[in-house]
């Protein structure tokens, strides 16, 4: 297993490849949460899978950061989300 992910830059990188990949691999789930306001709920399964794949890969304190979350909107929602229709913008 390689070593833990220890600095946030990093980590941050790792983050939002897990996001790309969610979104890449559930394109018609995304667009359905983003168009409906359920993404969260409707991607619950996927998102948790990739946090814990995150957190099995970096330290404890890179863990107890918001990376992961800040990941997920920047790559789902602002990235990803902005040319699907939605009651939300």
């Amino acid at each position: 297993m390689p070593p833990l992910i220890e600095k946030a830059e990093r980590a941050r990188q790792f983050a939002r490849a897990i996001a790309s990949d969610l979104a890449m691999y559930n394109e018609a789930k995304l667009a359905q949460g983003i168009q409906d306001d359920t993404l969260f709920d409707l991607m619950n399964d996927e998102i948790e899978e990739g946090r814990k794949h995150f957190m099995s890969r970096v330290t404890p304190e890179i863990g107890s950061t918001n990376l992961y979350d800040r990941a997920l909107v920047d790559i789902l929602l602002k990235q990803r989300g902005q040319n699907i229709k939605s009651k939300i913008w």
